[in-house]
This record gives C-alpha cells, structure tokens and sequence, in this order.
C-alpha cells in the first residue's frame, strides 16, 4: 500500500469505523424501524437508502473527529506518539486539516439529504466534535463527558429517521460509557490510573444494570438481550481488571481498545431491546470486521 494512503487511513481509524455504524443502527432499531420489517413492503424503498446515508453520515463525522483529534494534538504527538502520521511526516499537518474537514462537511451533509432533524443533530455532533477536539480533552471531568455527549448524539442520530424523540433517553448509555473509556485512556501513555479504572468499572456497571431495569420495567425484549449484555460484560471487564491488577501503559491500553470496540455489542444489546434478535446479530457482525481491523490499523 502507498506510504501516504496508509498515513490518511491510520489518521481516520478504520478499526473504529464500524462502532460508529453500531451507534446509527442501534438509534435506528431504539426508532422502531425494524418492528413489522417484513410487513410493510415500502420499507425497503423508503428506509433503507436513509439508513445508508445515517450509517455513512455517522462513519464520515466519526472519522472526521480522529483526524481532527491528530490535528490538535500534532506538536504533543511529537513527543508522545512521534509514529502517528502527521509527526511521522506521512501527512502534512494542513493536509490533515482539509482531509478532517472534507470528512467533517460529507457526515452533515448526508444526514440532510435524510431530513432537517437528522441534519441538525449532525451539525450538534460536528460541534461537539470540534470542541473536544480543540478543548475538552484538556480538562479532566469535561473532556470524558464531551466524548461521551459525542457517542450519545451518534446514537440520537439514528433515532432521529424517523424524527421521533420518545425513546432519546437512551442517548445517556452510550455517554457515561465512552465517558468511562476516555478515563481509562488517560492512563495510555504512562500508566498509573487506578482510581480512573475503579470509576470507569464503576460506570460500565451501571450503565448495564440501568439497560437491564429499563428493558424490564418498559416492557422491551429483556430475555432477547441478556446474551449479548453477558458478552458485552465479557468482553469490557476482563481487561479491565487485567489493567487494574498490573497498570502499565500496555494493559490500559489494551482495556481502551476493548472498550471501543465492544460498543458494538452494547449497540447490539440495545437495539435487540427495542426489535428482534436478528437485529442485534446483525450489528454484532460488525465486530469481527472491527477486530480484524484493529489488527492492522491503531485503535487509539
């Protein structure tokens, strides 16, 4: 592969890509999309064109955020990650720039060819984007929560297909989820965060407790989900523990990239509430797709 094509690939995250997807399809099943699929006939003319446009929005916005991230954070990459594209010198730093913003305009502009309400939850999350970017990962209780609204407005995104808000309560599991993540990545780089892993256990415990009480007090498909909540349990605590009891860069970093990549399966694990197990299986393909990535392109 050309030097310079594989330096703008591991700019935009290919391995993260697939989780931003997982966001949009959940937010679609929590809209009730697929309830009745194979009853109404026009849904496969009508739906799944807007679905594509909000999966691609969101991947575009997603991307465009990374890119963005790296911008910032070029002159301190230096120093700390002197192997990331633009320090390396693989992409310019103005490149980087055109190539985030290119990215940034792609994402808006797909969510308004689906409606004004998708599109104006774009703009929300470009900004919010933009802010953690430039600002919010600087401050230690703002920057984990301006993460999280991120991932909480890429769910919302979803939702907004069929321009119907009941269920945007939702919106806070993946916030205080990504918000646990971004506390454990402040140990990436030198370790000793402790008191952050117990907080984001903390955070991912509640986060699976309140999606079990919420099923099972509104009526939605409980029994359906519980598997993938058990994967999903599975597959985030076992690093973290991992990187509690020995807390070197190399183990919270290895709980960062599960915590990324499992969203997936909490997607999975949503969107099987509000529709049919199919659903969920069908979100949990993206994660093998997302793992064999990660093989080859930095999650983080």
């Amino acid at each position: 592969m050309n030097p310079v094509l594989k330096g703008y690939l591991r700019l935009a995250r290919p391995a993260n890509l697939p989780t931003a997807a997982a966001d949009v399809l959940a937010g679609v099943a929590i809209s009730g999309v697929f309830i009745g699929v194979f009853i109404d006939e026009a849904w496969n003319t009508s739906m799944l064109w807007d679905i594509l446009l909000l999966v691609f929005s969101s991947v575009f916005l997603y991307a465009a955020g990374v890119v963005l991230n790296d911008f910032f954070d070029h002159k301190l990459d230096k120093t700390e990650r002197p192997e990331r594209p633009i320090p390396s010198g693989l992409v310019s730093v103005r490149s980087a720039a055109i190539f985030g913003g290119i990215l940034m305009n792609l994402g808006v502009l797909f969510s308004f060819l689906v409606g004004t309400v998708s599109g104006m939850v774009a703009i929300t999350l470009g900004l919010s984007i933009l802010l953690y970017d430039a600002l919010g990962k600087h401050h230690s209780f703002f920057g984990p929560l301006n993460m999280g609204v991120c991932r909480g407005l890429n769910l919302l995104l979803g939702i907004t297909i069929l321009s119907d808000f009941s269920n945007w309560g939702y919106f806070i599991f993946p916030v205080l989820y990504i918000a646990a993540i971004t506390l454990i990545s402040r140990g990436e780089v030198h370790g000793d965060n402790k008191n952050h892993i117990i907080f984001a256990g903390a955070l991912y415990s509640i986060v699976i407790l309140g999606i079990v009480v919420l099923f099972a007090t509104s009526g939605l498909n409980l029994l359906e989900s519980v598997p993938f909540l058990l994967l999903f349990a599975f597959l985030v605590f076992r690093p973290l523990l991992k990187a509690y009891s020995e807390n070197s860069p190399k183990n919270v970093k290895k709980a960062v990239m599960a915590g990324v990549i499992s969203i997936i399966v909490l997607d999975a694990s949503l969107a099987v509430g509000f529709s049919h197990w199919w659903v969920g299986l069908i979100i949990l393909l993206l994660l093998p797709l997302s793992v064999f990535l990660s093989k080859l392109f930095a999650v983080t």
